[in-house]
């Protein structure tokens, strides 16, 4: 559960921290050059590979690249002087071995002196922001613990003992009733395991952990595969379950073993290139689209009255709300007048959808038929609400009518064009359908199916493909 996210965080810390040794290595040679003639910067490039791998040598062996979040800065600090101070030693070992000659040994010197202030003074940094964001309460997963027993209470004191984990157990869940209502290791039992998909729908809930003694195993399978049709994820302690689309793979946390049961992709380098993606597409179109923007906007207000932007709560993943923007294509009373209009619902399922909406203003048509009202959700991809690729974001009252098997299309970031985008749009009419393409673009993804939706979607909108 953690590993993955862990493995990640190193390999991007230790990419960081030798690029900072590669910019130690340039200002020490220049600054070494004011003062010292030396040669030619193309003679000692050479050397640089070689300081790179004695800097990742020691930073991994002294576990500088591990979790350093849970470590005092003066340790930190002190495994970084060694690292710095026996990376020097090894290099004139090194150089004296291969009878390395003509080498200044101040400009040496000086870029293990700047690596080793550089990588300290990043990673107390990155201290610093790690603390201040769990301070704030952001960034952690919501928990739900299934069980009582010794390995549950045992599970429970270690995500205690480790806050930087970012891990919220937000209560327990047991199969005996009488147990409601008592505390386990400071945690209240807060019902049954059928308990389970209230829990789901009234609060935000990222993850079930089931630690139970094997005779309970066959009793929890009702639960495991609710979360499985609502995209939640799953961590059993012990044994495997047959599972329809769920992923098992076996996790640890420090040592603690569990099997992980996931319907949404665990691609994790894929997606943070994904959302990579997602902050730099939608920085360069909020800036070459600004002055479509303005325009549009000049529009809307010279031709009705009312905001420029339509803002509408909406759901993201696994039920957290964000605010939605959009141009404003209807009259300003539209909501009011929604309720008169849903006689006219042409879709099968809890959406509103109908042909030639009375509520539409004529700037606002052509805005829909465009797909240009759309173009301000680039925003909440910027800021992380959406993605550019992804299901429709849904109104949380449609969300309360959804059958379990529909709130699966929560389990990943809602984007602004989908499956059901380039597969006719509003042509689908009956919303199961809507879904199931939802659904089949969460158990197929990859980049390349975000490409390929991508680069099928700007003709849908150019020529207006099932655009109402």
């Amino acid at each position: 559960m953690l590993k993955e996210y862990n493995i990640i965080l190193r390999r991007l810390v230790m990419i960081l921290d030798l690029c900072l040794v590669t910019a130690s290595f340039f200002i020490g040679y220049f600054f070494i050059n004011r003062t010292d003639v030396l040669y030619n910067l193309s003679t000692y490039i050479i050397l640089l590979p070689v300081i790179l791998l004695i800097w990742a040598l020691f930073l991994y062996f002294f576990e500088l690249d591990k979790s350093f979040r849970v470590k005092a800065a003066a340790e930190i600090v002190a495994n970084l002087l060694k690292a710095g101070f026996f990376g020097l030693l090894f290099y004139g070992s090194f150089s004296y071995a291969f009878k390395i000659e003509g080498v200044s040994r101040a400009l040496i010197i000086t870029v293990f002196i700047l690596s080793t202030s550089f990588i300290a003074v990043e990673k107390l940094i990155l201290l610093l922001i790690f603390r201040k964001i769990r301070s704030k309460g952001y960034n952690y997963r919501r928990l739900l613990i299934a069980g009582t027993g010794t390995r549950a209470r045992k599970l429970i004191s270690l995500i205690n003992g480790h806050k930087e984990w970012g891990l919220k157990i937000i209560g327990i869940v047991d199969e005996d009733r009488d147990k409601k209502g008592s505390f386990i290791e400071g945690y209240e039992v807060i019902g049954t395991f059928e308990a389970i998909s209230k829990i789901a729908h009234e609060e935000v809930l990222d993850e079930v952990i089931f630690v139970v003694p094997r005779s309970q195993l066959a009793r929890i399978e009702d639960a495991m595969c609710f979360c499985e049709l609502e995209g939640i994820k799953v961590s059993v302690a012990v044994d495997i379950f047959e599972l329809k689309f769920s992923k098992a793979k076996q996790t640890d946390i420090q040592g603690f073993p569990l099997l992980t049961f996931e319907s949404t992709s665990d691609r994790l380098w894929a997606l943070l290139v994904k959302r990579v993606f997602d902050i730099i597409f939608s920085f360069i179109c909020l800036l070459v689209l600004s002055p479509l923007f303005l325009i549009v906007s000049i529009l809307i207000k010279g031709t009705s009255k009312g905001p420029v932007f339509f803002r509408q709560v909406r759901s993201t993943l696994k039920g957290r709300k964000f605010i939605l923007y959009k141009f404003r294509t209807m009259v300003q009373d539209a909501e009011e007048k929604l309720e008169e209009l849903k006689k006219h619902n042409q879709m099968n399922g809890p959406v509103f959808k109908m042909d030639n909406d009375p509520r539409l203003t004529k700037i606002g048509r052509v805005l829909r038929k465009t797909s240009i009202d759309e173009l301000p959700q680039l925003w909440n991809v910027f800021k992380g609400d959406m993605s550019i690729v992804g299901p429709r974001p849904p109104i949380p009252e449609e969300v309360s009518q959804y059958d379990y098997w529909h709130r699966r299309r929560l389990s990943m970031r809602p984007g602004i064009t989908c499956l059901w985008q380039i597969n006719g749009r509003n042509k689908i009419v009956d919303f199961d359908e809507w879904v199931k393409l939802d659904l089949k673009y969460i158990d197929t993804w990859s980049l390349w199916l975000d490409i390929k939706i991508l680069i099928k979607t700007f003709p849908v909108v150019l020529f207006g493909v099932g655009a109402k």
